[in-house]
């Protein structure tokens, strides 16, 4: 179950092959801490190119069923070679992973490493306002409530980061869940779906009652969360620029979802892409040669200044 489900990253790499690089043409910074939640430190990775350096950031969302794995960035960085060729700076964030965190959780975790990352702009040297998302699956799921969820800063923050926006100026990614309400077909509710897969924990939203303990939602107000973190519900003219990359035979998230987001978007005017690779399902070898296509819709909406 959980091969299904890897990001990106372990689609075609492992450490192993981080090790055998020879002279990578990066820096790293490793476990940078860009929040704090229960307890828990929430880290980030941050790869800077050595040359050509853009001056603009792409968060790459570790994540593969809403598990955000340390692990995984090491292959991650791999895949992602060609993004840092061009002189990206990347910035692989890791999430609070279920079953101990729910989706919406995952969600909140990501616009904080957004605002944390845009906070310390200067010191990363990237341009503020351009920063791109992307990620596979679950990872671009991720990716897509930040491209749809504009969230400006609080200026009454008592933590600086919270002070500005979480807005990203450009997304990307690999097969994404959009829409639980509308799950391979109108009207189809993903839950039970993605439930009889083994997703029971990160959809399993509970309520503190203060006799009992944690008590499950009930089915109205699960539907309600559900919609809440459905991007394809969420898409207006203030959306980023989306590209999406998907496998027509994908059982696990239909084409479908990715069609729906699409659709969404281009009726509100977003600049969009959708590239269906035929005959591929949830994942496919030689999916990192993908990343230059995603390189390219980066280079196209970032490259100058969001006005």
């Amino acid at each position: 179950m959980k091969r299904l489900f890897l990001s990106l990253c372990v689609c075609v790499a492992s450490s192993s092959t981080w090790a055998a690089e020879p002279s990578p043409a990066w820096d790293r910074q490793q476990d940078v801490i860009y929040g704090r939640k229960l307890g828990m430190c929430l880290t980030m990775d941050v790869f800077t190119p050595k040359a050509d350096r853009k001056g603009i950031g792409v968060v790459v969302v570790v994540s593969g069923g809403w598990v955000s794995s340390h692990d995984a960035i090491n292959g991650l960085t791999q895949v992602s070679r060609e993004l840092i060729r061009r002189g990206y700076t990347l910035f692989a964030v890791v999430h609070g992973s279920q079953p101990k965190f729910t989706v919406p959780e995952c969600v909140e975790d990501m616009h904080r490493a957004v605002r944390f990352i845009r906070h310390h702009a200067q010191k990363f040297g990237i341009d503020p306002d351009r920063i791109g998302v992307m990620g596979a699956s679950a990872g671009c799921h991720l990716s897509l409530m930040l491209a749809v969820g504009t969230r400006d800063g609080d200026p009454m923050a008592k933590d600086p980061v919270d002070r500005v926006s979480s807005r990203v100026q450009a997304a990307a990614g690999f097969f994404p869940p959009t829409d639980f309400l509308n799950y391979g077909a109108e009207g189809r509710d993903g839950f039970d779906f993605l439930l009889a897969r083994g997703f029971a924990a990160p959809f399993d939203f509970r309520h503190l009652d203060s006799k009992k303990g944690w008590q499950p939602v009930s089915a109205e107000k699960r539907r309600e969360i559900m919609k809440l973190v459905s991007p394809a519900q969420w898409v207006t003219e203030q959306t980023a620029p989306v590209l999406l990359i998907h496998g027509d035979k994908d059982e696990l998230v239909p084409i479908q979802q990715s069609e729906l987001f699409i659709t969404k978007a281009r009726e509100k005017n977003v600049p969009c892409n959708l590239v269906v690779r035929s005959g591929a399902a949830h994942g496919w070898p030689g999916i990192e040669k993908d990343v230059a296509i995603i390189a390219d819709w980066f280079d196209q909406h970032l490259t100058k200044k969001t006005p």
